[in-house]
């Protein structure tokens, strides 16, 4: 089985985005698993996956909300899904999100 985990970074504040909501969906958008990242930016709990193709969606204009920042209506960014694809039958992938509330970068992570 392939393990997934996953750390969110608010690069507007320096600091881990603490209660950002989550959802981890399939190829078919079927959610697979929803959570609220810790305190220190991490969600624990997320499920093996088997190979196949998956979307991460980050609730990050509400996140940013809950934090006093105001944003436009409607926000430039409200939720961010990285699109990724897991390959074989073992192994570990780690997808990192850094954000603010107008931009966002991620990568395979270690």
């Amino acid at each position: 089985m392939i393990t997934l985990s996953t750390h969110v970074l608010d690069t507007a504040h320096g600091t881990p985005a603490a209660g950002i909501a989550l959802a981890l969906e399939n190829a078919e958008g079927v959610v697979l698993f929803s959570a609220v990242t810790n305190a220190d930016g991490r969600c624990a709990d997320l499920p093996r996956l088997v190979a196949g193709r998956y979307r991460l969606v980050f609730g990050v204009a509400a996140y940013f909300r809950a934090a006093g920042v105001v944003l436009a209506d409607p926000p430039f960014l409200d939720r961010v899904a990285i699109d990724f694809g897991v390959a074989g039958d073992a192994g570990h992938y780690h997808v990192p999100l850094l954000v603010s509330p107008y931009a966002y970068s991620t990568y395979r992570g270690s």
